[in-house]
């Protein structure tokens, strides 16, 4: 049955009577319906006679001695009615839960390469300190996040420091520098260091999303190369497998904690010698919008998540 779409002032019976009458529905007798709800037994007898009297409907059959039982009307009524209060309970929930610190749900946003390294962590301590709030996440491109951020979709978004809008707060978490991406078999795989012009004339995996392709040409520029661009990707996943696989190689800011791309190839990750500039993990929020008391909560368990070493490399 579709939920009833009626304005509240157009309801011919009051959310009371409703409720009197779904529960004597439910046990078929208005003394066990009166002592459930804690009234008393006329109450609710004057209530379904009302009710009855206000829709021109018989609701129940009474039987004598063998209480109540629900008329054809009288059951279509009945079915809308918990459906209607089952949704003003719900509705009840949320506006209760909205400003309370340790309920309800976030929206949380986050750069993809960065929901794959720290999410998880993030939201299992977070989950286990404060049960009652719900995170959910919603991964994105920095542009897609901004916009989310802009028009209130995303609460609070793990992202980098590309190209901030004014009306834009944004927390420093921690530091990234770039790390070239090698097949274990490269040549270079084991060295301490290698320089970017060592590595120009191979096939160059691009992790194609915006801003992070604008960062990575300029790693390019600022060493006078052009990348010889071999493969395009919107995936990190995909880019450390093609990687795994030979096909080239690619630089990546955050590092996972294995080797082991997603397809079961390894990688190898070694530091950029070049002075490179690296590029900046930061929370995000507006300031045209008053941060409520559980994404609150949820900001100081990120900043102190990095703060206090948890994901030191």
């Amino acid at each position: 049955m579709p939920p009833l779409d009626i304005a509240m002032h157009d309801l011919p019976v009051s959310f009371r009577t409703l409720r009197y009458i779904v529960e004597t529905a439910n046990y078929g007798s208005v003394t066990e319906a009166a002592r459930r709800l804690s009234v008393s037994q006329p109450s609710i007898s004057s209530a379904l006679a009302q009710a009855e009297r206000d829709l021109g409907v018989q609701i129940f059959v009474r039987h004598h001695a063998r209480g109540m039982t629900l008329s054809v009307p009288g059951q279509r009524l009945v079915d809308a009615a918990r459906q209607l209060l089952e949704q003003t309970g719900e509705f009840a929930d949320t506006v209760q839960n909205l400003g309370h610190p340790l309920r309800g749900e976030i929206v949380v946003g986050s750069f993809p390469t960065l929901a794959m390294r720290y999410m998880p962590r993030i939201i299992g301590s977070f989950t286990k300190a404060f049960p009652e709030i719900t995170v959910r996440l919603v991964e994105g491109d920095h542009t897609e996040l901004l916009a989310g951020l802009d028009d209130g979709g995303i609460e609070v978004a793990l992202a980098y420091d590309f190209a901030l809008p004014p009306v834009v707060h944004a927390h420093p978490l921690n530091v990234l520098p770039p790390h070239a991406l090698l097949s274990p078999d490269h040549p270079r795989a084991a060295d301490l260091s290698v320089r970017l012009a060592d590595l120009t004339d191979e096939p160059f995996i691009l992790l194609d999303l915006p801003h992070s392709r604008d960062y990575f040409f300029g790693l390019f520029t600022s060493c006078g190369l052009r990348p010889n661009i071999g493969f395009r990707s919107r995936s990190p996943e995909l880019v450390r497998g093609l990687v795994g696989n030979g096909r080239g190689f690619s630089i990546h800011n955050v590092l996972p904690l294995g080797s082991v791309a997603y397809d079961g190839s390894q990688v190898a990750m070694v530091p950029l010698q070049d002075s490179l500039p690296p590029v900046r993990t930061m929370l995000l929020h507006t300031s045209h919008s008053d941060m409520r008391p559980a994404v609150k909560v949820f900001s100081d368990h990120v900043r102190a998540a990095f703060h206090n070493g948890t994901f030191a490399l």
